[in-house]
């Protein structure tokens, strides 16, 4: 089976079923997606609204339709010659479970045992889940401890900092047949593989899944501005953070206003979650170094793990990025972990430091220092570089030359379940770069009046308020608890600080009325339309298949999650394209009605077939502004930087097109000319076919 040719993600929830699902697919397929790409379907905690809490891999969600709905889905979906692809999880499953509640009858006895990794050397799993005052009398294969002492004492390796989810050892064959049998049984057109780092020996789980499974197969790997996929990976490519990057990166405006030193935060977050959240598996590691004494070995482990200058490495491939690590430090003990870990690349200590490495730099740089570091929160995504200011046509170019050479299958985005704030607000907030001063000057005025005594905290909730504006105060105040939390500064999950958090909590009501953020909002709202289509229409037609994340084919301005979670309105969308389908050409204004034509009109076309790449360039003054490139006999035009195009306008500056049979726009179903002042004089972009 081949890759679709866009995908559509629907977060499954207890309010949005297998029967909803089926509901919009007639929708979906007007729209013109290729497949519809769900979250996790398996059975996970009750309640849950995202999934990755499985509690039983063998069957389908019951809350959600169970197989019934799941068998009826997919043959609606058939029918209208829409594929499936679904998000699992490999790494890890939400306790207490069946699998698991054996283990703590049985222990070591378990038939299960070795399904999770524990640590047995104690005889019993450390289970941290009492109040703070309360003792319990140690169980027969388990101990209940202070809840506290989960993240300096836990003994079974886990997702990140979240003790109820506890990590599975699919590497071995009979867990990988347990878990995947199941998923493997519903002929699905693709699979999302969630959070591949964390497993340990990502390269052999791919090929093991590729022995299964012959469908397309991407993987939620992050990876560096220059860091390639591992040739070793029998995959499609990645979940599309890095084409995320690239396409928001060139409709942003280099500038110096808003800059600082993010590594020296970055490192410090680092540093703090090494030291903090995770020395359970700090320990746990530096128990496996020799001939140095455990203190010494935790503080190699943690200083390497910290110096890493991507997510993680796979040794022996990819061992640059482990000398770069271990060649940042002079210490005896870290020198003597180099050797053990080179002696043997596929031993327990080389594995595990390679596990854990990616979970002290996720959480240390995205969970931490993207909270701290806010100069400018355009560029604190997943995957992002804050301190990488716009990229420059010609490098997008080049990328995209190199994603249609190297994974033309890999997937693309622009908004996720994960992302820290949706494409369109982030697509305000690029105006920013053009107007520093202007924005700069509006945030201190209004800090005067209304700031937070943080400041890393008070530069995040203004872009925050413009960027998403207008907003609800209950969700801004639900978004800034978390935001001031992650940073982990003055409060935090584990420690709060009363005083702090009421102040939090307050500002939202105060600042919500203001006049002078709806007067600021107002004047950054349609150069950020501009940001938002262009982008949009590169996405949805540069190579990789393209996903559009629920609900953004209208303006969506979501933060974090669960914010983007919240129900989407099927029925508005619908009627909107009605509209268009009707013929009716909507204005760009606050419906998105503008936004819901470009991605039909783009996602008809790549289902069609959109193959090469050949970049165009504008001639004339105003020529910077322009990206456009050719595939198949289709050419995207987007504007870029509209803020200082419109101190010159377009006059003088055209677009020569490729020689043969006139071209049209069918955004607006009229004749392309080469004049860029007639070409984009009702929309910011373009879309040209023949004749």
């Amino acid at each position: 089976m081949g890759a679709p040719s866009s995908t559509y993600r629907v977060q499954f929830t207890p309010s949005f079923t297998f029967a909803d699902a089926t509901a919009i697919a007639d929708y979906l397929a007007r729209l013109g997606v290729g497949a519809l790409y769900a979250s996790p379907m398996l059975d996970a905690r009750e309640g849950s609204t995202h999934g990755y809490d499985v509690v039983d891999p063998t069957r389908a969600r019951p809350e959600l339709g169970g197989d019934d709905g799941r068998k009826a889905m997919q043959k609606r979906l058939s029918e209208l010659g829409l594929g499936l692809v679904v998000d699992i999880v490999p790494n890890h499953m939400v306790v207490p479970n069946p699998w698991w509640d054996d283990v703590l009858a049985h222990g070591q006895n378990s038939k299960y045992a070795r399904y999770f990794d524990i640590d047995w050397s104690s005889g019993k799993v450390l289970l941290p889940v009492l109040a703070e005052d309360a003792q319990d009398e140690p169980g027969e294969h388990f101990v209940r401890v202070n809840w506290r002492r989960g993240n300096t004492e836990l003994n079974y390796r886990r997702f990140f900092d979240i003790t109820e989810l506890a990590a599975v050892r699919v590497e071995d064959p009979e867990v990988f047949e347990a878990t995947h049998r199941e998923v493997l049984s519903w002929g699905v057109t693709g699979l999302r593989i969630d959070h591949p780092d964390g497993l340990a020996d990502p390269g052999g789980y791919f090929r093991r899944l590729r022995e299964h499974f012959d469908g397309w197969l991407v993987v939620e790997k992050i990876l560096g501005p220059d860091e390639p996929l591992p040739q070793s990976w029998p995959v499609d490519g990645t979940t599309g953070y890095d084409a995320l990057r690239e396409i928001c990166g060139v409709f942003i405006a280099p500038t110096e206003a808003f800059a600082g030193d993010f590594h020296e935060v970055e490192h410090a977050s680092r540093q703090q979650v090494a030291d903090s959240i995770l020395v359970a598996e700090v320990r746990r590691i530096a128990r496996l170094v020799q001939g140095v004494p455990f203190e010494d070995a935790c503080q190699a482990v943690a200083e390497v793990m910290v110096d890493f200058p991507v997510y993680r490495s796979y040794l022996p491939e990819g061992s640059k990025y482990w000398e770069t690590a271990v060649q940042r430090s002079k210490s005896p003990a870290v020198r003597a972990l180099d050797d053990q870990v080179r002696a043997d690349p596929h031993g327990e200590l080389a594995t595990r430091i390679q596990q854990t490495s990616g979970m002290v730099v996720a959480k240390g740089t995205e969970d931490t220092a993207f909270y701290r570091y806010t100069n400018f929160v355009a560029l604190n995504e997943v995957g992002g570089s804050p301190d990488r200011f716009g990229m420059p046509v010609e490098e997008f170019h080049q990328r995209a030359a190199m994603r249609e050479a190297q994974t033309p299958q890999a997937m693309t985005a622009l908004s996720t379940h994960d992302t820290k704030r949706s494409e369109d607000v982030r697509a305000r907030l690029a105006v920013l770069a053009e107007m520093p001063e202007e924005y700069l000057a509006f945030e201190a005025a209004m800090s005067e009046k209304h700031g937070i005594s943080e400041p890393s905290l008070n530069r995040l909730a203004w872009q925050s308020l413009v960027g998403a504006y207008p907003i609800t105060e209950e969700r801004l105040g639900q978004y800034l608890e978390k935001a001031s939390r992650e940073a982990k500064i003055k409060t935090s999950w584990v420690d709060r600080n009363a005083e702090f958090d009421a102040e939090v909590a307050a500002w939202p009501a105060k600042v919500l009325n203001e006049p002078e953020v709806a007067t600021f909002v107002e004047r950054i709202k349609a150069p950020g339309y501009s940001n938002a289509l262009g982008q949009k229409l590169v996405q949805l037609t540069a190579p990789g298949v393209p996903d559009v994340y629920q609900g953004t084919e209208l303006w969506e301005f979501s933060l974090v999650d669960p914010d983007n979670r919240r129900p989407v309105d099927y029925a508005v969308r619908a009627e909107l394209l009605d509209r268009i389908e009707s013929g009716r050409l909507p204005e760009v204004d606050d419906s998105g009605a503008a936004k819901l034509l470009v991605v039909q009109k783009a996602l008809q076309a790549r289902k069609r077939g959109l193959h090469g790449y050949r970049p165009l360039r504008a001639e004339g003054p105003a020529a910077g502004h322009v990206l456009a490139f050719e595939r198949s006999g289709v050419i995207t035009v987007a504007t870029r930087l509209p803020v200082g195009l419109a101190r010159q306008g377009w006059q003088g500056t055209v677009l020569p097109l490729p020689s043969g049979p006139g071209w049209t726009d069918i955004l607006t179903g009229r004749p392309a000319t080469e004049d860029l002042v007639s070409l984009l004089e009702t929309y910011p972009v373009a879309l040209l076919v023949r004749g």
